[in-house]
């Protein structure tokens, strides 16, 4: 029961509940939930690319398109500056900015006394695909969020120690949550690529810099097996960085590009890999790790905090940047198949035990409530 229905406005992500990214699958949850409970959510997408233009419903919250220039860079800047002033129009009870660059507009709702809350899905201003000034504005969004925001959510406890030292700020540590699907046998993954249960290894994500794909792919070729590598995802303002990835496997037979997956066939993908590997450099709290681990995959990452503080011993890690170490967890894991099967049922409690969306949205009501402990 809600003692005070709240009118809550999201902002930052690109399209709600997309598999664009993760932030647009955390704003999805969120926002399904919140109005679930009696909550008015309303979501301010990009405008552009495919999304329609007019308002609509979908999920019992609202989504209201904004404007924004489609030019690298720019997109997420003239987009929450456009839905800011939206959603102090509309009468916004509180802001929930997502990521860092959108949170530069944050301090004209705090002025227009408005309550703010920022969630830091990562540093991204460390993300290779910006460039210097590009970096320094995201930089800005960081430091506004730090200074104006009335409550700032962090994902892993890295970022939050990060705050305290950068800032002086205290940060709420709210990790993503999962919302656990049914495995799927290997039907359309057959019928398109020949895929079968435990015949591939999996990456699923955007095909950017910083989640080193290219590093999958040079360990992978130095691995002995009949298994594909299966690499599952679009590039994001980065197409030439994802060309030169192509270009580095072509050679290999095994590695198989399938661009962006969603629905049934991302499930699928996920029920039936022998193990899933995410060798990122920099992350928030991935949630396709969340997901592989939710469908019992085998999961294999970099040892960065907000990766390893995941897996906590279900799952293996490498320091990252290390193909050569890569190479040689991955020879080990795909000799040992008892081994993988262990991970995989490790992996898939610790998902569904340790990560629970009730829990993610009570608590973020709380903030917006300006009360932690009335849902904790």
């Amino acid at each position: 029961m809600v003692l005070c229905s709240m009118r809550i406005a999201m902002i930052g992500q690109k399209r709600t509940g997309s598999r664009e990214g993760g932030v647009e699958v955390v704003v999805g949850e969120l926002a399904r939930r919140m109005a679930e409970l009696g909550h008015q959510v309303t979501c301010y997408d990009r405008m552009g690319e495919g999304a329609p233009y007019e308002p609509y419903e979908k999920d019992g919250y609202r989504i209201v398109p904004v404007k924004a220039l489609d030019i690298k860079g720019l997109s997420a800047l003239t987009s929450s500056f456009a839905a800011t002033r939206a959603a102090i129009k509309d009468g916004a009870d509180v802001i929930h900015y997502h990521a860092e660059g959108p949170c530069v507009p944050l301090r004209f709702a705090r002025s227009a006394g408005i309550r703010t809350v920022a969630t830091i899905h990562g540093l991204d201003w460390q993300r290779a695909k910006w460039g210097g000034l590009a970096s320094k504005y995201i930089k800005f969004g960081e430091a506004t969020a730090a200074k104006c925001a009335d409550a700032l959510i962090v994902l892993s406890r890295g970022n939050q120690e990060y705050f305290e030292k950068a800032y002086g700020r205290e940060a709420t540590l709210i990790p993503n949550g999962i919302a656990p699907e049914a495995d799927l046998p290997a039907k359309e993954i057959t019928e398109r690529w020949g895929l079968t249960q435990g015949s591939y290894v999996l990456y699923l994500g955007r095909i950017v810099p910083e989640k080193r794909p290219e590093l999958l792919v040079e360990a992978f070729k130095q691995v002995k097996t009949d298994k594909r590598l299966v690499i599952a995802g679009d590039s994001s303002d980065t197409e030439d960085y994802a060309v030169a990835l192509k270009e580095a496997a072509k050679n290999d037979p095994r590695v198989l590009f399938i661009g962006h997956v969603e629905g049934d066939l991302l499930s699928e993908l996920y029920s039936n890999a022998y193990c899933y590997v995410l060798p990122s450099d920099v992350e928030g709290l991935p949630m396709s790790l969340l997901e592989a681990m939710s469908h019992g995959a085998a999961c294999v990452t970099s040892d960065i905090p907000e990766c390893a503080d995941v897996l906590q011993g279900c799952g293996l890690t490498f320091p990252h940047g290390d193909a050569e170490a890569l190479r040689d967890v991955l020879d080990g894991l795909l000799a040992n198949s008892a081994q993988a099967e262990k991970l995989g049922a490790m992996a898939r409690d610790r998902a569904i035990n340790g990560y629970d969306w009730n829990s993610v949205v009570q608590r973020t009501l709380g903030l917006y409530e300006n009360n932690k402990e009335k849902y904790a």
